[in-house]
Formats: C-alpha cells, structure tokens, sequence
C-alpha cells in the first residue's frame, strides 16, 4: 500500500492534489505527460543548430542538480536543496518538461520555507524519491525527439551498410 495517506497527513494543506504515490514508476508515463512539445518546439527552433549540445548540458547539471538534491536528503540540509532544486526548475521550464520543472519548484518552494522555520526536509522524501525517475523519463522523451533513432538494417560480413560503408562483422 502506498504511504499517501502518511504524507498527505503531514502535508497541512501544500498541493496535496498534484502528489502521486513516489513508487509508481514515472516511466510508465506518456512523454505527452512529460514534455510541452510546443515550448519544446520554440526552444529547438530558437537554439538551431546548437540545441542538441544544449541539451547535453541540460542531462549534465540535470543529473548533478538531482544527484545533489539526494544528498542534501541524506544530509537533511534543506538549505542545500535550494539552489539544485531552482536550477532543475529553471532548465526544465526551457525544454518544456513541465512536470519536471513543477516536481523541482515543489522541492525548492517547501526547501525554502524549511529552512525559514528551521526544520529538516524529512518531508519532502516522496517527492524526492520521485525526482530521479521523473528526470530520467523526461531527459529519455527529449533525447528521442532530439534525434531519433534511424532503424538500420542488419548486414553481413563484408557488405556496404546503408551509410556506404564496409561493415566486417
């Protein structure tokens, strides 16, 4: 059975209607879920040719901002979770992916507020515990849309693939 009824009861009333159950697995999730493909759309037309290394950064610092968030968890430092949490947000906004970016400002909002009343953010667990999988569906929706994949045909030993060249293997 899911913890909602646990974490919800020390809620009090903060956006309880937007909390799944973190075990649930965000990979199950449509990317239409995941991502504003119009914002998406803006963003790569904007950015051109240099989209795609853009991207590259956003898995960079995504990767680092939820590694970091984790450990400021562990650490229960939720003056740490502050500025990881802002920058996913930040990122996401950009490429469209709107639950990410709504997931990480829910972090940042409640890190901030913790640290104000000076309390540890043993509160947020589920929806850190969500944030890695939500990130990683996210990041896996952009990079197909990015550049999908070309379906290649296999070929034998000493045969030209479709790009012209000899593939041995």
């Amino acid at each position: 059975m899911c913890q909602r009824s646990v974490y919800l009861s020390h809620c009090k009333g903060n956006r309880q209607d937007h909390f799944r159950c973190p075990w649930s697995s965000a990979l199950t999730e449509k990317p239409d879920d995941l991502i504003d493909w119009k914002t998406f759309t803006e963003t790569r037309n904007l950015l051109g040719a240099g989209f795609v290394r853009i991207l590259g950064y956003f898995r960079e610092d995504g990767t680092k901002s939820v590694a970091a968030i984790e450990e400021a968890l562990r650490l229960k430092d939720s003056a740490k979770l502050v500025i990881p949490a802002h920058t996913l947000k930040g990122e996401s906004w950009q490429f469209g992916a709107d639950k990410l970016a709504l997931l990480a400002e829910e972090i940042e909002m409640a890190a901030r507020h913790y640290v104000e009343i000076q309390i540890d953010p043993s509160e947020l667990v589920e929806k850190i515990v969500r944030l890695r999988p939500v990130f990683e569906a996210t990041l896996s929706a952009l990079e197909s849309e990015a550049s999908p994949l070309v379906e290649r045909r296999p070929v034998s030993f000493g045969q030209r693939n479709a790009l012209g060249g000899m593939s041995y293997g």
